[in-house]
């Protein structure tokens, strides 16, 4: 009994990193579409659109920084991998698989955010600009 539900562990936990992709492709399809439905409105009524304002308009709630973005991220994933650790020592009560798999998932976490981290620094050498 242990093992399915180990598999129905494994299976929530992809399962909600497969709801949290798809909302956060969908949030982002959402905002550009209530972007161009302003533009729209703006046009069809013979405003004329000032490229400042233009800009402003389009960049709303998104950044242009790449790098810093990236050192976000990576600085984020970076501080779960320890959590994962610790949650892995927690549960070698109920199963020493369980905490020598959560130790290898927050081995792996760690490179993921020291890939994301070591991308922002080969972002701002070949970029140096910031406008990644």
């Amino acid at each position: 009994m242990g093992s399915a539900a180990a598999g129905l562990g494994a299976f929530g936990f992809w399962m909600f990193i497969a709801s949290v992709v798809v909302a956060g492709i969908w949030f982002d399809a959402r905002k550009r579409e209530s972007q161009q439905e302003t533009l729209r409105r703006v046009v069809e009524s013979g405003q004329t659109i000032d490229k400042d304002v233009l800009d402003r308009l389009l960049a709303a709630g998104g950044s242009k920084d790449l790098a810093r973005d990236l050192k976000v991220a990576g600085l984020i994933v970076i501080f779960v991998a320890p959590g994962l650790a610790v949650l892995g020592w927690f549960l070698r009560t109920v199963s020493e698989e369980a905490r020598d798999a959560l130790l290898g998932v927050s081995f792996l976490v760690g490179f993921v955010g020291i890939g994301l981290y070591s991308a922002a620094k080969l972002v701002e050498l070949r970029y140096p600009d910031n406008q990644g």
